[in-house]
């Protein structure tokens, strides 16, 4: 359907917004240093389905978390609810960083949790899925039904820029974490509404 904020594609009960298979997105990492860890008014959106691996991983990557972050976590749990009521990844106290990451020696944020994961010391939990969608961002719509919507923020326009020159859409920088929250026939039903819109734009 169409709307005057823009095409929306339904696949299933999953509405997808059209700036999802229209805009260009690429993360430019040496750019940023993975600011949106550690920027923000709250923490990284939780399932509550990732608590427990969250907690049971804890023992894998609470060493290479920092002194603060890991007193956080003793302070308020694997989880806080934020001031909109969802469940988040606690920040370390006064900041507005993740207490699941850390920070290098070259100011680059490092999740601790993924770091393990991509080192095979940790199977079955990459990361919250929020963090992998981003900058994709899941919003409940009732009787089931979830949004995929754009976010747009000032520390990803490096990204924007970057996944317009090099021609990557975000539907497309994101084929992996979106293949495994929604599943193979989700991105292939996705990929080829993308195909119908942008020839027809």
């Amino acid at each position: 359907m169409s709307r005057d904020f823009g095409t929306i594609i339904e696949i299933g009960d999953i509405l997808v917004s059209e700036d999802v298979v229209t805009e260009f997105f690429a993360c430019d990492y040496p750019v940023c240093k993975g600011r949106c860890c550690i920027v923000g008014d709250s923490g990284a959106p939780l399932k509550e389905e990732e608590l427990e691996p969250l907690e049971q991983a804890y023992p894998v990557y609470s060493p290479l978390m920092s002194s603060a972050g890991r007193a956080a976590v003793d302070a308020k749990g694997f989880f806080e609810i934020d001031r909109d009521g969802d469940i988040v990844t606690p920040l370390v106290e006064g900041t507005e960083e993740c207490a699941f990451c850390r920070i290098d020696a070259d100011g680059n944020c490092i999740c601790t949790i993924e770091q393990q994961f991509c080192c095979g010391k940790l199977r079955g939990f990459r990361k919250p899925i929020s963090c992998s969608l981003y900058p994709i961002r899941v919003v409940e719509l009732g009787g089931g039904r979830i949004g995929l919507n754009l976010h747009r923020w000032d520390i990803c326009a490096p990204a924007f820029a970057k996944g317009k020159k090099e021609k990557v859409r975000v539907y497309e920088f994101l084929r992996e974490p979106l293949t495994r929250a929604f599943g193979e026939e989700f991105y292939s039903a996705l990929s080829e509404a993308a195909r119908i819109l942008l020839a027809s734009s």
